[in-house]
This record gives structure tokens, C-alpha cells and sequence, in this order.
């Protein structure tokens, strides 16, 4: 049996999970268990997503000129979308045809609410704009959303750059939309397949044509018509009009006008119509050979990036290509990701080696050093469990914090084994009257709570960088939430798991001040801190010193 002798809610907890070791053991497996699946299932990036909430608003208007754009667009739209709610500030750009207007929201505001209220301000906009003007919004993702991008590459040579570009824009690029978590595919490179008339103005003027006749007409050609029906033979026809442009010939046979002796006159009569490539405003080239066309992968918010990343991968190699025609990866975050979390992994695995090592070499019985080694992973595992809730994603600054926390995380347990061991050699030298369990709780139960706020303390030490806001907050948070959360969790076993185990692990015979190296260390400290005590006013004047000359180096710096 095991008793308890002292009444605080920590010594209580103490003693319960002490007596009843398998619940206890049962819970803990249970919520390491929940986070390891929380572990599994959280989203692996290689560096937190520091960018702004943000909805870009894209708008189009060929040919007119910057200041134009800028007076009939952007401004329209930054004024109105300025009375938006939790807008922080919204930009604008104008580019000669283009206009860009980014609205930035306050921190934590979600995305899909932004977009839904930006909606809302532009149908009110509408109205100001010139006629025939759509904004469009831009894609559901973040300035770090570019995560795969590729190439394709034809060195057969049967396919030009604007057939590989009319193969990315008609096929690859809706084969790829159809990602779980992907949120646009852009095109880039080759050129874009157009039709083209190159007007003669002579031959209009000598037909008294205006080009906005010519316009008209071409617009008014490309169209479908739907008619009534007709019954023939009691069944019902449909009478429609075919009128859509499929070859250069359709559009040659439009008729623009009537001549003087009444015969039509057609588009072909005073222009050349070809199929070109569009006005281009950049390239793409692949490692110094040439041109070539690619697509770019753009992740939506708050997807896993390795996983987006394995499913255009895997849908790319089902994809059935023109002959000689092949996909080239150009940009893969994946790769940059696993190497992120390997060697973090390493670290992690090293560290919790060196501190299981040492537990070992000092306490000198293993089933002890076992207990504080255990404390480690569980607490790291429980640790995910919040972090999973709160879509924590797993990144380098993430998975930095536990690197931080993962020394301290063990000092509970150890103290507590320590103490055990202390109480444990003198049960031995008085007779070993009592049993033995009791024993190793109350020697728990003494220094127990102590270190448990010790913990608790060194858990709330980055409670001020969750004040930081802007990018230093989405940079240092991440840290801050895994670091909290493994001392936390470290605290909270040091009471709950460590009692159960050490009444199960701790036996046999109890030998660590027999360590040759624990005699030494304190062989060495004992006269230290004599001497640091009688001669406390030069210490603490000395260190005073140290720290006012350091501070005015800094501030010389």
C-alpha cells in the first residue's frame, strides 16, 4: 500500500496517481496515443507562413494607359473597400492594361470571411467603374502558396512553344485543378494562341468603312442563335443558328459592309487574317536552353504542404502527353521540407540521447534513468495535441521550440527520482522499517510541488512574445505555443506519470552516490559555493558590475 502524508492538491495528486498506477499509465497511453495521431495529421512546411491576410483584386482593361487605370479603376476600388470591416490597409497598383488592389485584413481575420466581404464592397463598386469592367479575385492562397512548379520539354521537337502552351492551358492545367488543396495552376512561358487581322486601312477608306463597323461585325459573328421549333412528321426540331469562330475562314467570310455595285463586302476583302501568338510581356527559360512553357502550383490557405505537393506529383504521372513531350520538375518545396524536418529530427533524436545518457551516468540505476527518458517523447506528443487544434503547422520555428524546452523538460523527474534515491538509501541504513512505495512518495510528495511551479514558471517565460503582432508574431508564435505547451505538459507528467512509474521501476539497490563522477562534481562544487556564501556582497557586487558593463557595451554598439 502506498500512503500519503500531506494534504496539498499536489502531494494529493502525488499520492493518487502513485496508488493507482495503471489508470494513471492507461490515461497517459490514451493522450499520447491522441498525439500521435494529432502528430500525423498535422501540416509539414519548412517555414512558417509569415504573409498577410489578404485578397487580391485583379482587373483588366486592354490598352489603356497607367494614369487611366489608375483614375478608372484602382482608385474606385481602394476607395470603397477602405470602409470594409477589420481592414488594416488596402494598396493599390496600375500597370498599363492592369490593375492590382491588395486588401489587407487584421491579424487572426479568416480568409474565407475576408474574401466573402470584399465580395460584397466590389458589387456595391461596380457602378463606378467603366462599362464592361469584372474584377476578379485572385486565388485563395498566401505569398508562400507557390510550392511545385514544372516544365515541359519537347526535344523531338514536333510540338512548338505554342502548342506546349495551348497543352498547359487546355489540358495539364485543368487536369492539375483538380488537387485536393491546390488553389490555382498558373501558366507561364510560350506563346498564346490567337486570331489575328491585320486591317488595311486603305481598302477601308476606299469602301467608307469605319473599323468600329469592323468590330461590331467580327463580335456579332462569334455567336450561337437558338430559334423555335419545328414539327415534322410529329416530332419536334430545333432550329438554331452555328455561328462560333473555328478556323481563319470563318472569320474571312464575315460580311463588314455592302460595296457600291451591292455586293457584300468581307473581311477578307481589307485584311489578312492569321493565327499568331499573343502580345507577350516576359518568357520563361529552362536552365540556359531555351525557351519552354511551365504551369506553377499555388497551394490554398492553410493546406499541408507536403501533401499537395504528393498529389499534383502523383497526378502528373498519370498524365497522358503528346508524343515527345515531357514533364520536367523545376521547383519542389517538398525536398526543402524533408531536409527542414530530418534535420530537426535529428537534432531532436540527439538531444534526447546526450540528456537520456546523462540521466544514466548520474542517477546510475537505468529503470530510474528510464522514467525521465520516457517524460520526454510523451510530453513532446502531448504537446501536438493543442498545437493540432489550433492548425499550428509543423515548420522549422514549430519544431524549434521543443529543441528549446526539451533540457528543462526532464528537471522535474529528475529531481524527484533523486530525492527518491536520497530517502531510499537512508530507508535502507535505519532498518528499512515502512514499505518501501511509501517511501519513494513521500520523497516526491517533499519537493513535488516545488518544482512543479518551477516548471510552471519557466512554462509562462514566453507568454510576452504572444503580444508580438504583425510578422514578428506569425514568426515567433510558433515557437512560443510548442515551447509552453512541452514544459506544460512536462509539468503536468512530473506529478501524474513520473509517481506511477518510479513506484513500478524503482528497485533493486540504490547506488548513485557511489558514482565516481558524482563525487567529483561535488568535490569540486562544495568549496565554490562556501566560498560564493561567505563572500555574498563581492558576488552579487561583481556580478552588478559584469551586467552594467555589458549593458554599456550595447549600448555603445
Amino acid at each position: 500500500m502506498v500512503s500519503e502524508t500531506s494534504s496539498g492538491p499536489i502531494q494529493w495528486l502525488i499520492g493518487y496517481c502513485a496508488r493507482n498506477q495503471v489508470l494513471t499509465l492507461l490515461i497517459v497511453l490514451a493522450a499520447a496515443y491522441w498525439g500521435y495521431r494529432s502528430l500525423a495529421g498535422t501540416p509539414l512546411d519548412a517555414i512558417p507562413d509569415l504573409s498577410d491576410v489578404q485578397v487580391i483584386i485583379y482587373t483588366e482593361w486592354p490598352g489603356r494607359s497607367p494614369d487611366l487605370v489608375e483614375d478608372q479603376i484602382t482608385y474606385p476600388l481602394t476607395a470603397s473597400l477602405l470602409a470594409a470591416p477589420q481592414v488594416q490597409s488596402v494598396r493599390g497598383q496600375s500597370f498599363l492594361g492592369l490593375s492590382f488592389v491588395y486588401v489587407i485584413f487584421e491579424d487572426d481575420t479568416d480568409i474565407y470571411w475576408a474574401r466573402s466581404r470584399v465580395l460584397e464592397y466590389l458589387n456595391s463598386a461596380l457602378d463606378k467603374l467603366p462599362n464592361g469592367i469584372r474584377p476578379t479575385l485572385g486565388p485563395d492562397a498566401t505569398g508562400v502558396g507557390w510550392v511545385f512548379q514544372y516544365a515541359l520539354v519537347d526535344k523531338s521537337g514536333n510540338n512548338s512553344l505554342a502548342d506546349l502552351r495551348s497543352l498547359q492551358d487546355f489540358t495539364l492545367r485543368y487536369w492539375l485543378e483538380a488537387v485536393d488543396g491546390e488553389a490555382e495552376v498558373a501558366s507561364v512561358g510560350g506563346f498564346v494562341k490567337e486570331y489575328q487581322i491585320h486591317l488595311d486601312p486603305n481598302k477601308l477608306a476606299s469602301y467608307a468603312i469605319p473599323l468600329s463597323k469592323v468590330v461590331k461585325a467580327i463580335r456579332r459573328s462569334n455567336d450561337d442563335v437558338g430559334g423555335r421549333v419545328v414539327e415534322i412528321a410529329g416530332h419536334e426540331q430545333f432550329i438554331r443558328g452555328r455561328g462560333y469562330v473555328k478556323s481563319t475562314k470563318d472569320l474571312e467570310k464575315i460580311a463588314i459592309g455592302v460595296g457600291n455595285d451591292g455586293t457584300p463586302v468581307l473581311l477578307r476583302d481589307v485584311a489578312l487574317v492569321s493565327i499568331g501568338p499573343a502580345m507577350r510581356r516576359g518568357l520563361a527559360d529552362l536552365d540556359g536552353e531555351g525557351e519552354a512553357v511551365g504551369g506553377i502550383v499555388v497551394m490554398r490557405y492553410g493546406e499541408d504542404t507536403l501533401g499537395v505537393i504528393e498529389r499534383v506529383k502523383q497526378r502528373l504521372a498519370e498524365a497522358v502527353l503528346p508524343e515527345g513531350v515531357e514533364i520536367v520538375t523545376v521547383y519542389d518545396r517538398s525536398a526543402l521540407i524533408g531536409r527542414a524536418i530530418d534535420t530537426l529530427q535529428g537534432t531532436l533524436l540527439e538531444e534526447m540521447v546526450v540528456v537520456s545518457l546523462v540521466i544514466a551516468v548520474f542517477l546510475m540505476h537505468f529503470r530510474s534513468a528510464l522514467i525521465a527518458i520516457l517524460t520526454l517523447p510523451v510530453a513532446i506528443l502531448l504537446a501536438f495535441i493543442p498545437l493540432s487544434l489550433q492548425h499550428v503547422t509543423a515548420n522549422i520555428m514549430s519544431l524549434g521550440g521543443i529543441a528549446v524546452a526539451i533540457g528543462a523538460m526532464v528537471d522535474a523527474s529528475i529531481v524527484m527520482i533523486e530525492n527518491a534515491h536520497k530517502r531510499l538509501e537512508e530507508w535502507g541504513r535505519t532498518g528499512e522499517q515502512g514499505g518501501r512505495d511509501a517511501v519513494i512518495v513521500r520523497a516526491m510528495q517533499e519537493v513535488g510541488p516545488s518544482i512543479f511551479f518551477s516548471l510552471l514558471i519557466i512554462t509562462v517565460s514566453f507568454i510576452p512574445v504572444f503580444a508580438l503582432e504583425g510578422t514578428e508574431g506569425r514568426l515567433f508564435k510558433p515557437l512560443a505555443f510548442t515551447k509552453t505547451y512541452s514544459m506544460g505538459f512536462a509539468a503536468l507528467l512530473a506529478v501524474t506519470f513520473t509517481p506511477a512509474l518510479a513506484v513500478l521501476l524503482i528497485r533493486g539497490r540504490i547506488r548513485s552516490d557511489e558514482s565516481f563522477l558524482n563525487r567529483m562534481l561535488v568535490l569540486i562544487y562544495s568549496p565554490i559555493v562556501r566560498l560564493s556564501v561567505n563572500g555574498r556582497w563581492i558576488v552579487v557586487a561583481a556580478a552588478l558590475l559584469a551586467g552594467g558593463h555589458r549593458a554599456g557595451v550595447y549600448e555603445a554598439r
